[in-house]
């Protein structure tokens, strides 16, 4: 028996190692990635081990059409430029919503909690995984400004079958740079989120389309950072 818990105790001790390593090591991508391109992440790495091409090109944020920045904020995150990583009354309204639907269809997350789980997580739904998320989450926001969350989410995010970033985006749907995609362009691909290799192949649905319309008459109140 005592020989058990020692056992247990060791257990412990290397699970405690291995998140402090974890979290060292994700300290560290941070901060290079604070000033560096980033040009993997979880999803393509998952991507790419299971036999798939990733095509992503990075573009800064300033490389980025100013109507795609607005778009991703209107749709993903609306308060996106005012809190700190987490979005409270989002959280709730979701939580409501789920308990009315009986699904859990409605997330609440910010644009920096969905880019902390693209860069270091999986799509894996856990407490364990929404744990690690918060805490990456408070890493990126402690670690980057404003600028550099949105840009990283915009250059890693999935728009179709291995296609990551909206520069890549860009050049596969309407062949021109991230730059110089105009209002409609941006609302359709920032749409397209929710369910991009589906989306890839069904530029026509209906659902697409009307969310497209929808963000592109709430760009206008979209607050960039």
């Amino acid at each position: 028996m005592a020989s058990f818990g020692k056992f247990l105790k060791r257990l412990l001790l290397v699970l405690i190692l291995l998140v402090v390593a974890f979290h060292v090591l994700v300290a560290g991508l941070l901060l290079i990635w604070k000033t560096q391109p980033i040009n993997n992440s979880m999803f393509m790495l998952s991507h790419r081990l299971t036999g798939g091409t990733v095509t992503q090109t990075w573009a800064d944020y300033d490389a980025i059409a100013k109507s795609a920045k607005q778009a991703a904020i209107v749709s993903e995150d609306s308060t996106f430029s005012q809190h700190s990583g987490f979005d409270f009354k989002g959280i709730e309204a979701a939580r409501k919503k789920n308990e009315e639907t009986g699904k859990a269809s409605a997330g609440g997350s910010t644009i920096t909690q969905q880019l902390a789980k693209n860069l270091f997580l999986t799509s894996h739904r856990s407490y364990a995984r929404k744990g690690e998320e918060a805490v990456i989450t408070v890493m990126i926001e402690t670690l980057w400004d404003k600028q550099r969350i949105l840009a990283a989410y915009l250059n890693v995010a999935e728009f179709g079958d291995g296609i990551y970033g909206i520069d890549a985006a860009a050049h596969h749907y309407f062949d021109k740079s991230a730059a110089n995609l105009n209002r409609d362009e941006s609302a359709l691909l920032i749409s397209m989120l929710t369910n991009p290799k589906y989306y890839e192949d069904n530029q026509g649905d209906r659902r697409l389309r009307n969310k497209q319309s929808v963000v592109k008459k709430r760009m206008k109140n979209a607050v960039l950072p």
